[in-house]
């Protein structure tokens, strides 16, 4: 009999999946917003709703070789935790207290965003060098773990 999937690997399978959406050319990153292990919000990396997504008009930061980690203002796309707090924010859900599963650590921008959106912990795959952000979060003291498989 195959062994049952923990909650953390569920909702890091699905974080997985919804990364599968994302439009940006540079990296595909995912997130899942889970309360009482009920999936409340899921975002991925993209342009704003409606606006010509990158693989129709390019990425500015490739073109202007901006490192990863840098200039986050140049890019034309959300990232995908900052789109599942206002996918919750449009419809009404309240973000205090959830887990954020993300496939890729966040960045500063986001971790500032998960600290007023008062998330209790995320739960990520990647690591991301953005030694703010690990501060930040820390300081917060949001519980952030890094994703492990069973085996």
């Amino acid at each position: 009999m195959e062994k049952r999937m923990s909650w953390d690997e569920y909702f890091m399978e699905m974080a997985k999946l919804v990364s599968k959406r994302s439009t940006c050319l540079r990296r595909h990153t995912g997130a899942v917003l889970v309360k009482d292990n009920r999936i409340i919000a899921t975002g991925y990396n993209g342009a704003p709703k409606g606006l010509p997504h990158c693989a129709e008009v390019g990425c500015m930061r490739e073109a202007l070789k901006v490192p990863p980690g840098q200039r986050h203002e140049l890019c034309r796309g959300l990232h995908a935790e900052q789109n599942a707090i206002i996918q919750a924010a449009v419809f009404g859900v309240s973000t205090r207290g959830a887990t954020l599963y993300t496939t890729t650590y966040p960045c500063v921008i986001c971790a500032k965003m998960i600290i007023n959106a008062e998330i209790g912990e995320v739960v990520y795959d990647d690591d991301y060098e953005d030694d703010l952000a690990k501060r930040m979060l820390s300081e917060a003291r949001i519980k952030v773990r890094r994703f492990k498989t069973r085996r």
